[in-house]
């Protein structure tokens, strides 16, 4: 399969027609890129010139399935097939095209010999399905139980088995097997949802809302308030989870890609996600995590798309469209984006998550006072404040010390630390924040050596350590720890200026400006680049004067 960075189409494939080398070239480079559209495009133009290239039409499999385009890809994987070749994709878009056309027939006589997934878990699963499919869920069943023989795969196996009985209505036996505490599948967010259906078809109202309770506390997101809603109405929940062959097929794609998310290339999680969708259109939760992948490998497009093919009318429409808006921003379309997430604030107003969205992305646009203010919102919706919402008063504190409000920020950093005492990027920011001041030094070099203490391979920590050192006059503590820093962060400009104005500080000015010089390759802020410009003029020493700032003597500790 194709991968971010590298190619399915290697140059040493190049077909030897040379009308073909064109398409053949601009397919691989939109391969590298992970544009599935584009490569699917030009793979198609070559293959009108060598219609039973191999590597085309597997390739052009790739593309269209990575593009979301399965039905496509179907009639591609079968050609291929036909030509002999049978590689692990092919075989497995033809195993999705014929759960699709529920062909249970074909799928009781491929499966058995299929090469899909690792090992024999996915065929096995399948497998299951497809007699389920066929009408003989005893066979079905019996396919899940003969997981349990090896090491590994049988909570699968216990997974599909439990899916299979309450799809059937037998839910006292799904209940029974949701209930084993080591099977880490039900103790996910959609194995969650699924146990809680059965229990609800029980009257097991009370062991479902503590199930709810127990995974999710008391967030708020519509799908789970929804759900909390329904069973305080104690509503018996219909079991959507798996209601066909067909979605207990969707659903082994569905886990596989979950699986292989993080630890296989993202292009191959994506493969797994897109065909669960093919599937099962309406698998929000497959949708999302296409979305998602997609993010990863840079086809903003493609995740915008996905995201809006979650309808308003859905409990996940407001997770879709709080992705959207990152998809959004990350390509560019950053008006765009703060104005879809200003839409979900008024949408979403008693929704915490929707205003620190909006809080994050106007801080990123440097509009802090706004951004403080979306955080305010956020704040007034807490009640009382508990530890975990620590990093919300930390966000407020940064924009409003952005904002050059720091008689509202220092408040909100302490109020941080309160709720997570010694958490190091607060310390790090108040400790460096006081220093940029004057104020309360020993306090705010108290902070940062704990903070120190607590990352010692943290860069910025360091950096700051080494600055109030700095200025406090300790210019020969300063250089060490401002030397560890700039090792762990060698391109980073602030560090690299900070490093400079030490070496200065201990008269080694030919390495202070050879380190002034570098901190300007790696594109510092204009107003910071006016500054260093100015100290290789003219030193530091007459910089500090013409800024009315305290002198490197005035500063340096008397012995």
């Amino acid at each position: 399969m194709a991968l971010a960075g590298a190619s399915l189409l290697p140059l040493s494939a190049l077909p030897a027609k040379a009308e073909v080398a064109g398409p053949y070239l601009a397919a691989r480079s939109a391969d590298i890129a992970s544009d599935f559209r584009e490569a699917s495009h030009w793979l198609g133009l070559a293959l009108e010139h060598d219609p039973a290239n191999v590597t085309l039409l597997e390739s052009l499999v790739v593309a269209l399935t990575g593009e979301g385009e399965v039905a496509r890809a179907v009639p591609v994987a079968e050609r291929l097939a036909g030509l002999g070749e049978a590689a692990p994709i092919t075989t497995t878009v033809i195993i999705a095209g014929k759960f699709a056309a529920q062909d249970y027939a074909a799928l009781l006589s491929d499966l058995p010999a299929a090469q899909i997934g690792p090992g024999n878990l996915v065929n096995q699963l399948l497998l299951g399905w497809a007699h389920i499919g066929a009408g003989s869920m005893s066979e079905g069943i019996a396919a899940f139980d003969a997981l349990n023989k090896a090491a590994g795969m049988e909570l699968f196996g216990l997974y599909h088995k439990a899916l299979a009985l309450a799809m059937a209505g037998d839910f006292e036996g799904a209940a029974e097997l949701m209930a084993d505490e080591k099977n880490a599948l039900f103790s996910t967010r959609r194995g969650t949802f699924a146990r809680i259906e059965v229990l609800s078809q029980l009257d097991r109202f009370d062991e479902a809302k503590g199930l709810l309770d127990a995974g999710f506390g008391d967030r708020t997101d519509p799908e789970i308030a929804t759900l909390r809603a329904r069973l305080d109405k104690r509503e018996a929940l219909p079991f959507e989870t798996v209601r066909t062959a067909q979605d207990g097929a969707a659903e082994v794609f569905h886990i596989l890609a979950g699986l292989m998310q993080g630890e296989a290339p993202d292009s191959e999680t994506l493969i797994q996600s897109r065909l669960s969708e093919y599937l099962r259109p309406d698998h929000t939760d497959a949708t999302l995590l296409t979305a998602s992948v997609l993010e990863n490998l840079g086809r903003y497009e493609l995740a915008v798309e996905a995201y809006d093919r979650i309808p308003a009318a859905n409990p996940s429409y407001l997770a879709a469209q709080t992705g959207r808006v990152t998809a959004l921003y990350q390509s560019d379309r950053k008006a765009e984006a703060v104005a879809g997430m200003t839409e979900l604030v008024k949408a979403y107003p008693k929704y915490l998550s929707v205003h620190v969205g909006l809080g994050d992305l106007l801080r990123r646009e440097e509009r802090y006072g706004e951004a403080a203010a979306a955080y305010s919102r956020a704040i007034e919706l807490l009640g009382r404040p508990e530890p975990a919402h620590w990093a919300l008063y930390y966000s407020r504190g940064i924009a409003w010390e952005q904002a050059k409000e720091f008689g509202k920020a220092e408040p909100d950093f302490r109020k941080a630390l309160e709720l997570n005492p010694g958490q190091p990027e607060v310390l790090n920011y108040l400790g460096y924040s006081l220093l940029d001041r004057n104020m309360k030094i020993e306090e705010a070099i108290g902070m940062i050596e704990e903070a120190v203490r607590k990352r010692p391979r943290d860069g910025y920590i360091i950096d700051s350590l080494a600055w109030g050192l700095f200025l406090t006059g300790r210019y020969e503590e300063a250089v060490q720890h401002m030397e560890t820093a700039s090792l762990l962060m060698p391109v980073d400009p602030i560090v690299t200026d900070h490093l400079g104005d030490v070496y200065w500080a201990v008269g080694r000015h030919s390495e202070a400006r050879f380190q002034w010089r570098r901190a300007l390759s790696f594109e510092p802020t204009e107003k910071d680049a006016n500054r260093i410009r100015r100290k290789l003029e003219v030193g530091l020493d007459q910089v500090l004067v013409e800024e009315k700032l305290p002198t490197l003597d005035a500063r340096r500790v008397k012995k």
